[in-house]
């Protein structure tokens, strides 16, 4: 994927040291790492946040009278045989 946002972020040495011993061990660079790092905690994040709203407007919908399954297996067998 083309990268096209730019983010600068400032680090404590020591922090800074310590990722970058990690991405050495992974063969990536500091900027991956913070990526990939990114994707799996706040994407990801992000993503649950939204499918939790969605559940919550679907149990806010009104309750609705349902057909009986008799009723709705016997209009599946008058429309599809």
């Amino acid at each position: 994927m083309a990268k096209t946002k730019r983010v600068q972020i400032l680090m404590d040495p020591a922090e800074f040291r310590v990722l970058a011993r990690l991405a050495r061990k992974r063969g990536s660079s500091v900027a991956d790492l913070m990526r990939g790092a990114a994707r799996v905690h706040l994407l990801s994040q992000a993503g649950q946040i939204a499918q939790a709203a969605a559940a919550q407007t679907f149990l806010a919908l009104p309750d609705v009278d349902l057909p009986s399954c008799k009723e709705l297996r016997k209009e599946i067998e008058d429309r599809f045989g």
